[in-house]
């Protein structure tokens, strides 16, 4: 007897009922989360939100916000116990799909000097280092810098 499959992965637009999940797994991820206040404003704010599930588990989310032509991702995390299975790829793939499809000519994003796996995350998917925000997160000795990065759009249009 073969057992049953499980239920397939699925992205979809992150409502306010999900908050406080995603807060929950947010705080699981990060050492300094947001709050589930930040996605509700982030939400209002009419930014693009989306939670990766599968069945009734919450095992990532991605936001990103868009301006005339351009889109900055503002937050992607992924259930610690789901990580390293290309669960980060495949939001961050999302976000890239949705922004090229509204037009957006690039992204950008800021990581964490010390996040070596995001920063290969993102180079993989075709991001550049363009500069330095100096003290820009928080860290148990007090302040972060932060590597600002960058991709193109044009290979993201379907």
């Amino acid at each position: 007897m073969s057992l049953p499959s499980p239920p397939p992965l699925e992205i979809i637009a992150m409502r306010a009922a999900d908050l406080p999940q995603v807060a929950a797994l947010e705080a699981a991820a990060q050492d300094f989360p947001w709050r589930e206040r930040h996605f509700a404003d982030s939400i209002d704010a009419g930014h693009r939100a989306w939670v990766l599930w599968q069945g009734a588990r919450y095992l990532g989310f991605v936001l990103s916000m868009h301006t005339i032509d351009e889109a900055h991702l503002l937050n992607l995390a992924v259930a610690p116990a789901m990580q390293r299975q290309g669960l980060g790829a495949r939001l961050l793939r999302h976000a890239l799909r949705d922004a090229a499809a509204a037009n957006m000519q690039r992204m950008y994003l800021e990581t964490r000097v010390s996040n070596q796996r995001a920063r290969t995350l993102y180079g993989a998917f075709g991001f550049q280092e363009i500069g330095l925000r100096k003290a820009y997160y928080p860290n148990d000795e007090g302040r972060e810098d932060a590597l600002l990065f960058c991709a193109g759009l044009n290979n993201w249009k379907e």
